[in-house]
């Protein structure tokens, strides 16, 4: 893409743009390739100006790693009429479909940036939303929530660890990634919803 002639825009409206070529850029690069002079050229900024919205490339990554974040738990909507596996199905599907588009980022957030308190309290974040719309779907079964709760968020972990390694090296398909996962929760809750 040539860099756009530089032109005027409301700080709401800069900083969107920003965040829109940072996410661009983050998906087609490795992180360490990412370099802030690219995102000011795309946009037709300075660099002076760039980093008045985001100071590094760190904090640039952070904002667009939370609006993706918060655009994945959007997207992600629980459906209880269509069954418990329906509903791991197509929330994976949603999950895979993000990790594939945005590949360098979701290894830049789980490898390059893993010790990243704040990165990692995105994540944390994320995991809890998804814990609390299964655990609120009514289709564990009856076992008490505590319990059921801690294997699911072990779950979302699990799945979040494999999805990475998928990623960097796939060893099986999509398909056998998602009954993978399916599988490991459903085995898991088994003797939790075992009368």
């Amino acid at each position: 893409m040539t860099p756009s002639r530089r032109q005027r825009l409301a700080p709401a409206d800069r900083r969107r743009q920003l965040l829109g070529i940072g996410a661009e850029l983050f998906a087609e690069l490795p992180y360490d390739e990412v370099r802030m002079d690219q995102v000011a050229a795309r946009a037709g900024v300075s660099r002076a100006l760039l980093y008045r919205y985001f100071p590094n490339k760190r904090d640039l990554f952070t904002a667009v790693y939370r609006q993706a974040t918060d655009q994945l738990i959007d997207t992600v909507r629980l459906d209880p009429a269509v069954g418990l596996e329906q509903q791991l199905r197509d929330g994976l599907d949603a999950h895979f479909d993000y990790f594939t588009a945005n590949r360098h980022a979701v290894l830049a957030a789980n490898r390059v940036l893993a010790g990243d308190a704040t990165i990692q309290a995105m994540m944390a974040d994320e995991l809890e939303v998804m814990c609390d719309r299964l655990l609120d779907g009514g289709t564990l079964g009856g076992a008490p929530r505590e319990a059921v709760g801690a294997v699911v968020m072990s779950w979302l972990v699990f799945v979040r660890v494999l999805c990475v390694e998928w990623l960097q090296e796939p060893a099986f398909s999509r398909e056998e990634l998602r009954e993978i996962c399916v599988g490991s929760l459903l085995g898991a809750l088994r003797p939790l919803t075992v009368a």
